[in-house]
């Protein structure tokens, strides 16, 4: 018998409207390509939205991994203040350093301890889900400070959300 998976990371949590997106590396529901893993290329993937609610002040981007060998899942990636006017991130604005970041955004401390998107890097065993969600924020700032905790951004970003995009893809050794 298989064991069962720890829910999606949005369950439990105050029902947001749905809008749209969308990658050109990523299918919802695919595999995670080698470019996004974390000892192959480690590199952000595109992310393109559409349709969130009017009075969308910014934007967050989180990647999580509910099924990682902890007892709260993994960060992989924590960007805030995205401007409202920004509706698209290329691959590989998320990893590094923060020159392909949009003005006024910036990434919180990942599960890998740093300020960037950390690929997939499970242990060997079943595939891991990867929950990339874009949050329609109605907030110009989250007035976060990058060195706060994944559990801090979360809280704020899920307090602030008006709605909520989500693209989920596996990936397993």
């Amino acid at each position: 018998m298989m064991a069962e998976r720890a829910p999606l990371p949005y369950d439990h949590l105050r029902r947001v409207p749905a809008f749209e997106v969308v990658s050109d590396d990523l299918a919802d529901g695919g595999v995670l390509p080698g470019t996004h893993v974390y000892e192959s290329g480690n590199l952000s993937p595109h992310l393109r939205w559409s349709g969130a609610p009017e009075g969308t002040a910014s934007y967050a981007v989180t990647c999580f991994d509910p099924d990682a060998p902890t007892c709260s899942g993994w960060w992989h990636w924590l960007l805030v203040d995205i401007p409202a006017g920004v509706t698209e991130l290329p691959r590989g604005a998320g990893s590094g350093d923060m020159k392909g970041l949009p003005e006024g955004a910036f990434h919180g401390r990942n599960d890998y301890g740093t300020f960037d998107f950390g690929g997939a890097a499970p242990p060997p065993g079943p595939p891991h889900r990867y929950v990339f969600a874009v949050h329609a924020l109605g907030v110009a700032s989250t007035e976060l400070t990058p060195d706060q905790t994944a559990a801090i951004f979360s809280g704020t970003v899920n307090h602030h959300a008006l709605a909520r995009a989500v693209l989920t893809v596996e990936y397993g050794v």
